[in-house]
């Protein structure tokens, strides 16, 4: 493989500096006789969508040939690190792929029956069963699990949780014995307190936070993945819901004041990372629009940047532009933090080294 030089500020930093890549690995020493691949502009960590499922699609579970041209889609825009928030087909073929972005998986959802999207999630009968449903998908996926943490309940009406306080404590336990973090996804407000207090890692979505559950989840770490471009969706889902007044209702509640209950999250000091939920009703490749949404409910320009990039990175256990690190690298040639526009443009992508045209 050339070695490559890349020349431009190294974000988070100011610096203008040179690097090198050899085999695939960042180096900041010379390297003789390096193909100058980027000379000037800013150059950007690998962009990270946190909450995206490459292995859904609206018209049902997709063939593996299908959930490749969704990460091919997520890579051409400079998302080169994917937190794959549930599947329900094997997408580990795709990990094997050096031109694909890294997946981490969650394995499936773990939900009831009737309570979540049918074809999707693992459907437990008796909720006792999920400390040993989170084991199996523990063991199935990539150091995380996803549960469904509420969904609307027929009987009442309303969105409604799952699963018992003590159940959830649990299968975390189990989660955490086995090395692996839990994420749920929640909309309304009532299941948020017993997932936090359960010990969950991340909330996903989070509609439906309160003074305190953003304090109980300031207190323990709790991250948070809102998904704003996907809260968008609300008013049409509440549209079809014709049939449970009460739940149309609440579901436009949730969407009006989705941008007070995020600066809320933000300003209280929860870490927050920016996810598309790309799969479904989301098309992939918009991982630019949700940082912008980020910008607009109260970070600032860098930090709606760092949540999709360096930030998210590290929560996820992967690195920046390091001497020595994977080179994952999206160069611009203005600096997104002044407009976060320039996403939408990257003058060059590296994935693990390779020059991706």
């Amino acid at each position: 493989m050339t070695s490559l030089h890349l020349r431009g500020v190294v974000l988070p930093g100011e610096e203008t500096r040179d690097l090198w890549v050899v085999n695939g690995r960042i180096r900041f020493t010379p390297v003789p006789y390096a193909e100058t691949v980027v000379d000037g502009g800013f150059l950007v960590p690998g962009l990270v969508d946190a909450h995206c499922h490459i292995g859904i699609s609206p018209s049902g579970n997709p063939s593996l040939e299908e959930a490749e041209q969704q990460a091919l889609v997520d890579r051409d825009t400079g998302t080169l690190l994917v937190r794959d928030c549930g599947a329900p087909i094997d997408t580990r073929p795709l990990q094997e792929r050096l031109e694909l972005p890294r997946i981490v998986r969650a394995g499936r959802h773990i939900s009831r029956p009737k309570r979540y999207i049918r074809y999707l999630g693992v459907e437990l009968e008796d909720p006792a069963q999920l400390p040993d449903a989170v084991a199996e998908q523990a063991a199935y996926g990539d150091g995380w699990v996803k549960l469904v943490g509420d969904w609307i309940d027929r009987s009442v009406g309303d969105l409604a949780p799952l699963w018992p306080d003590d159940v959830l404590a649990q299968a975390i336990k189990v989660a955490h014995d086995a090395g692996a973090r839990v994420t749920a996804h929640v909309f309304g407000e009532d299941a948020i307190p017993g997932l936090v207090a359960a010990g969950i890692d991340c909330i996903e979505h989070g509609t439906g936070l309160t003074e305190s559950s953003v304090s109980a989840m300031a207190a323990a770490g709790t991250a948070l993945v809102p998904t704003l471009i996907n809260i968008e969706t609300f008013p049409s889902l509440a549209a079809g819901a014709d049939k449970y007044p009460i739940y149309a209702a609440h579901m436009l509640q949730l969407h009006a004041g989705v941008a007070d209950t995020v600066r809320m999250a933000i300003e209280a000091g929860i870490p927050v990372y920016a996810g598309t939920d790309a799969g479904g009703g989301i098309e992939h490749g918009r991982l630019a629009d949700e940082i912008e949404a980020l910008h607009r409910v109260g970070m600032t320009p860098e930090q709606a940047l760092a949540s999709g990039s360096w930030a998210a990175r590290g929560w996820l256990g992967y690195s920046g532009i390091e001497d020595g690190a994977a080179a994952d690298i999206v160069a611009y040639p203005a600096d997104p933090r002044t407009d976060l526009s320039v996403l939408r443009t990257p003058s060059r992508i590296l994935l693990r080294g390779r020059i991706i045209s």
